[in-house]
């Protein structure tokens, strides 16, 4: 590229902000000296929005929490456990015996998959989902019973539930939905996995749950609350802004959890416990992640609008939406412009998924689409 990624920014064909959107998005802009408060990165060589994940963290609190642990490097993370666990256990409302601590939810994910589906066993689940859970499984000789969106693409409960058998020992949910971002009825989830874990496990993905608008939406920990065969997974690499320190938990009853446990493989370290416990009593980070998502969601949505090309309602930290194209080859053109977005999503393969960056790099992202597609 011949100009630098900051300077393409303050081009004279990028008009300050929003100029290249059509209307007026609200947003709860903050100021310069607020949002310097949280230590944002200068913009990297890529522009980076492919794997969803919280450029404004790890926040400064957290940065200091961990420093001050370095001392404590030399010792085996076991005995620090506990304070984490409980906090994470008050968090869900659940005693720390229901709290499986995990190097990122992916690796919950995955000791879930070896734990309940070997050869010849059968996990269903929609597609396209995230996929660690079930790829896991199948290196172990499991198979997958994929149940593809229905036409407004959400998981299709109905159909799921009609292919349950003796053979399926898992269902798996992902809610919100990655890559689509979209959230399944309250009530039908609900019902959902109440009736599915009296016939066999329900794995309740919830890694984009902070960015449900409705606080009234259940998380289905009040499931495991109440004895079911119901596991759900949460991570701090989201809102929290902790994808690189690895950290997140599960959530299930104390003899699943006890078995989950029992495999789980990376252990937590000193930094990433320290990290975790800070980024939780920080409310102050966790709003303002919450409020710079959806400005930039409400940003990336505008050139959508503009360039009048569908997409989902999202309620996680990225937008899905329907490019009109390949989206490995819409990838290699965004590419050619310095930005990384989501990779295909089959059999969604003219659907594109971006994440919410820095106000900056979406600027950027909506930049380089309207030349591409404008």
């Amino acid at each position: 590229m011949k100009l630098s990624r900051r300077q393409w920014l303050k081009s004279a064909s990028f008009v300050s902000g929003t100029a290249l959107l059509s209307g007026s998005v609200a947003i709860s802009a903050l100021s310069t000296e607020e949002v310097k408060k949280f230590n944002p990165r200068p913009l990297d060589s890529l522009v980076r929005l492919g794997s969803n994940e919280n450029p404004y963290g790890p926040s400064l609190k957290v940065r200091k929490a961990m420093e001050e642990a370095f001392d404590l490097g030399c010792r085996y993370p076991w005995s620090f456990n506990g304070s984490l666990q409980k906090m994470i256990a008050d968090k869900e409302g659940v005693p720390t015996d229901h709290i499986v601590l995990v190097a990122g939810s992916t690796e919950g994910l995955k000791i879930t998959g070896i734990t309940y589906a070997g050869p010849g066993d059968e996990i269903i689940s929609g597609l396209p989902t995230f996929l660690s859970l079930m790829t896991y499984a199948e290196t172990w000789g499991a198979s997958i019973n994929w149940v593809p969106l229905d036409k407004d693409l959400n998981y299709d409960l109905k159909e799921i539930e009609k292919r349950v058998s003796s053979k399926t020992k898992l269902v798996f949910l992902c809610n919100p939905n990655n890559p689509t971002g979209k959230l399944l009825p309250a009530n039908e989830v609900l019902d959902f996995c109440n009736a599915v874990s009296k016939k066999t496990m329900v794995f309740s993905d919830e890694a984009y749950c902070d960015y449900i608008e409705d606080p009234n939406y259940p998380s289905m920990t009040q499931l495991v609350k109440e004895g079911k065969n119901v596991i759900v997974s949460k991570t701090l690499s989201k809102v929290y802004g902790l994808a690189g320190i690895r950290l997140g938990y599960l959530v299930a009853r104390p003899d699943i959890a006890a078995k989950l446990s029992e495999r789980v493989v990376a252990n937590t370290n000193i930094m990433a416990i320290e990290a975790g416990k800070t980024a939780l009593a920080d409310a102050e980070f966790y709003h303002f992640s919450l409020n710079k998502n959806k400005e930039a969601r409400n940003l990336i949505e505008s050139t959508l609008d503009q360039l009048k090309l569908p997409y989902l309602p999202s309620q996680a930290n990225f937008v899905f939406f329907h490019a009109n194209q390949d989206a490995s080859g819409l990838a290699k053109k965004m590419l050619g412009k310095g930005i990384i977005v989501g990779r295909p999503f089959p059999p969604l393969n003219d659907w594109c998924r971006v994440s919410t960056g820095t106000i900056e790099e979406v600027q950027l992202f909506n930049k380089a689409l309207i030349e591409i597609l404008g």
